[in-house]
């Protein structure tokens, strides 16, 4: 990914919160055909082994993308999308000034690369489900949990997915939201976005 230094982000703390709120990841790998092949999945954070840690969801026993990766796992990058807009040079005030501003799109996005791997193991397959069921419904007023099914029904779901996990090697992020801009025009973009509903994008900018 090209990253200008003013564009940079490898805060630990601030790429983990960005995948924790945007969870749904692009997982990417390169087949020994050379084709390559995506799938998006739901990846939760965790801890071990340090420093990096490890990326962990499933994937359907019938999808294609984790049968040639072998026992050792193959290179990925799995790719987490935060928010983005579309920003015009007609909210910078000084674009009205002399004229010399152009259309951009700003968002935030992180990379982690690493090796995945493939994890048939029942037991640890449903102990990550519970913990990655936790981690969604922790907003919630009712916390659903596997175990409020039929456990026939659960076991039977289970044995129709694969668990994966993403040792990360390697992660970094990139936060376009406008840092290239003088103060004015961020501001500007800033209000623009809140008045047109990106909130999201428009907290970035002040923040960042």
């Amino acid at each position: 990914m090209y990253i200008p230094k003013h564009f940079g982000e490898q805060r630990p703390e601030v790429l983990r919160a960005l995948m924790a709120e945007f969870p749904l990841a692009a997982l990417v790998t390169a087949g020994p055909d050379g084709i390559v092949e995506a799938n998006h999945i739901p990846l939760l954070w965790e801890p071990d082994p340090a420093p990096m840690g490890t990326l962990r969801g499933h994937m359907a026993r019938g999808n294609g993308h984790w049968k040639g990766w072998g026992p050792e796992g193959v290179p990925a990058l799995a790719i987490f999308q935060g928010p983005q807009a579309y920003v015009s040079p007609n909210w910078y005030p000084t674009k009205h000034e002399h004229g010399r501003a152009v259309p951009t799109w700003n968002y935030a996005v992180v990379h982690a690369h690493g090796v995945v791997r493939v994890d048939e193991d029942p037991v640890r397959l449903r102990a990550f489900l519970d913990r990655l069921t936790a981690a969604h419904e922790a907003g919630e007023p009712v916390q659903w949990k596997p175990s409020d099914a039929p456990t026939d029904y659960i076991g039977g779901l289970v044995r129709a997915i694969v668990g994966i996990e993403l040792r990360i090697t390697k992660l970094g992020g990139k936060w376009k939201v406008s840092q290239n801009q003088p103060e004015v025009n961020r501001v500007g973009a800033a209000e623009a976005l809140e008045a047109a509903g990106s909130g999201a994008m428009a907290d970035l900018i002040r923040r960042t």
